[in-house]
């Protein structure tokens, strides 16, 4: 997709800008948020964006959510009900699966783009735990419930191999060594738990009360990994594989929302920073390697809007696997240390439908720290993510200072 942002200048009436991102702990399934359905996870964090913005509620446009396991019925009008939104605001439900967040946050992008200079909150939710359980009819006289654990993503013939699998495709493809992989993952997790333990995630997290307990920090993150450990997981998904449980991600439960409108209206609102969308691609690529579909997306995003891979201040991928994380990065060009800076989801979990909003809100607090840190102004921001089915998606964002001098 082209630029928002013409040669000639931004307009301001139809540039695209977060102003701001939050997100809940992301922890595991089954684990501490296993009491909160999906509208629990979400409702919170919208309530607490609008709070965080001084947008009203009824300013906002629409609700746009991104979910893939959920039990349909329209989510996001949903928990924009139950999060005390205007009855007058409507709610729109994404299914990209694992690109479900970014891409709903790249659909209120264009949104945005289109004119009106609109509010959107827009985001993901996945809550593994009370996902319901899917079944199909049987063609047989007494019409029997035949479950099932996930959808076919692609027809038969095109393959449709499962998440571990296809990360085992792709490390055979691209020659990503075990050693490379637990080499990632550990880094993942010692990152995530710096990050954790010097408050990085802090400004970003909103809480939610599940039952009894208080939920204030992710679960993920473990400070007792090390390379020993790393090498005695055993290959999880092909015997004599290099993907283990260890340099796998895990599943997770989490929301995650910005608020997006025209940086006209942004400076109207009296905000400070944001992060300018500066474009975004969606690709397709063979789905055995669907690992694969991030790098093929970035690189055409990069190509439209001129700029290279060194160029990029901040890269957020989706670490569900560490092969294909690794292939992807080395498509691009970008060393994998320049990404994820704080960890993954190799280290946090993968919450489906969330994870890419995640990268978003993990994307302006980073700025916002780089910014607090060093004299600058302005830095460029990916996010990225691999789709099962054969998919990735990228979104291109500019950090930049909102109020004119």
């Amino acid at each position: 997709m082209p630029s928002f942002e013409p040669a000639t200048g931004p307009d301001p009436s139809r540039q695209p800008v977060i102003i701001a991102a939050l997100r809940t702990p992301v922890c595991r399934a089954n684990g501490q948020l296993k009491p909160l359905r999906a509208e629990e996870l979400l409702s919170p964090v919208l309530r607490s964006l609008l709070d965080t913005s001084g947008v009203d509620g009824s300013d906002v446009e629409d609700v746009v959510i991104g979910n893939a396991v959920g039990g349909g019925g329209n989510l996001a009008r949903y928990a924009a009900l139950h999060a005390g939104l205007p009855v007058g605001i409507p709610g729109l439900t994404v299914d990209r699966q694992c690109g479900s967040g970014l891409d709903a946050i790249a659909l209120a992008s264009r949104l945005v783009a289109s004119g009106g200079n609109g509010v959107f909150l827009a985001g993901g939710v996945e809550s593994i735990s009370t996902a319901p359980l899917r079944a199909r009819r049987n063609p047989d006289a007494d019409g029997g419930l035949d479950f099932y654990s996930r959808a076919a993503f692609v027809p038969p013939a095109f393959g449709d191999p499962d998440m571990g699998v296809a990360a085992e495709n792709v490390a055979l493809e691209y020659g990503i060594s075990r050693e490379r992989q637990d080499d990632f993952a550990l880094r993942s997790h010692q990152r995530a738990v710096a990050a954790r333990a010097a408050g990085a995630f802090g400004t970003e997290t909103v809480a939610l009360q599940a039952g009894d307990a208080l939920v204030q920090t992710d679960d993920g993150p473990r400070a007792s990994l090390n390379a020993g450990l790393m090498g005695r997981f055993p290959p999880a998904f092909v015997p004599g594989g290099s993907v283990t449980a260890g340099n796998s991600c895990f599943d997770a439960d989490a929301a995650s929302a910005v608020v997006i409108t025209s940086l006209e209206r942004a400076r109207h609102l009296g905000a400070a920073d944001g992060l300018l969308v500066l474009g975004c691609d969606t690709a397709g690529v063979e789905p055995e390697l669907l690992g694969i579909g991030a790098a093929v997306a970035a690189k055409r995003l990069l190509a439209k809007l001129d700029v290279k891979a060194g160029e990029l201040d901040l890269v957020e991928f989706n670490e569900a696997f560490a092969s294909q994380t690794l292939a992807c990065l080395d498509a691009l060009g970008v060393e994998p240390e320049r990404a994820n800076l704080d960890g993954g989801a190799l280290a946090m979990g993968h919450a489906y439908g969330a994870s890419g909003a995640v990268l978003v809100t993990r994307l302006l607090a980073q700025s916002r720290r780089i910014a607090e840190a060093q004299p600058v102004r302005e830095s460029l921001a990916l996010a990225m993510i691999s789709i099962a089915g054969g998919m990735g998606t990228a979104v291109m964002f500019r950090y930049a200072q909102l109020q004119e001098a």
